[in-house]
C-alpha cells in the first residue's frame, strides 16, 4: 500500500519553485518571441533621440523664422528651442512609460 499524500513543502522550497518557474517562463517567452539583439537596442536609442531632437529643431527653426519676420527685444529662437526640448522630453518620457507598462503587462500575463 502506497501513501498517496504529498509531503508538505517548506517555505524555502515554495520560494525556490516560484523563482525557477519565473525564469522558465521568461526563457520560454524569449525562445518564442525571438531574441532582441544589439541592433534592437540601438534602434530604440535612436528612436528616443529623434523624439527629442526633432521637436527641438522644429522649435529652433520656428524661432528663427519668427525673429527674422517679427523683430522684438526677446529671442524667440531660444524660447521656442527650449519649448521644443521640453515637448520632446515629455514625448520620450511618455513613450518609455508606455513601453515599460507593456513589458510589465506581458510579464504578468505570462505568469498567470
Amino acid at each position: 500500500m502506497t501513501d498517496e499524500r504529498t509531503p508538505a513543502s517548506s517555505p524555502s522550497e515554495t520560494t525556490f519553485n516560484k523563482v525557477v518557474s519565473k525564469k522558465l517562463v521568461r526563457k520560454l517567452r524569449v525562445q518564442r518571441d525571438g531574441k532582441q539583439g544589439v541592433w534592437f537596442g540601438l534602434g530604440m536609442f535612436g528612436l528616443i533621440g529623434w523624439s527629442i531632437a526633432l521637436p527641438t529643431l522644429l522649435g529652433a527653426m520656428a524661432g528663427l523664422w519668427w525673429d527674422k519676420h517679427h523683430a522684438s527685444a526677446h529671442s524667440w529662437t531660444l524660447a521656442l528651442l527650449i519649448a521644443g526640448l521640453v515637448i520632446g522630453c515629455a514625448n520620450a518620457w511618455h513613450w518609455i512609460a508606455q513601453e515599460a507598462k507593456a513589458m510589465q503587462d506581458s510579464e504578468e500575463d505570462g505568469h498567470e
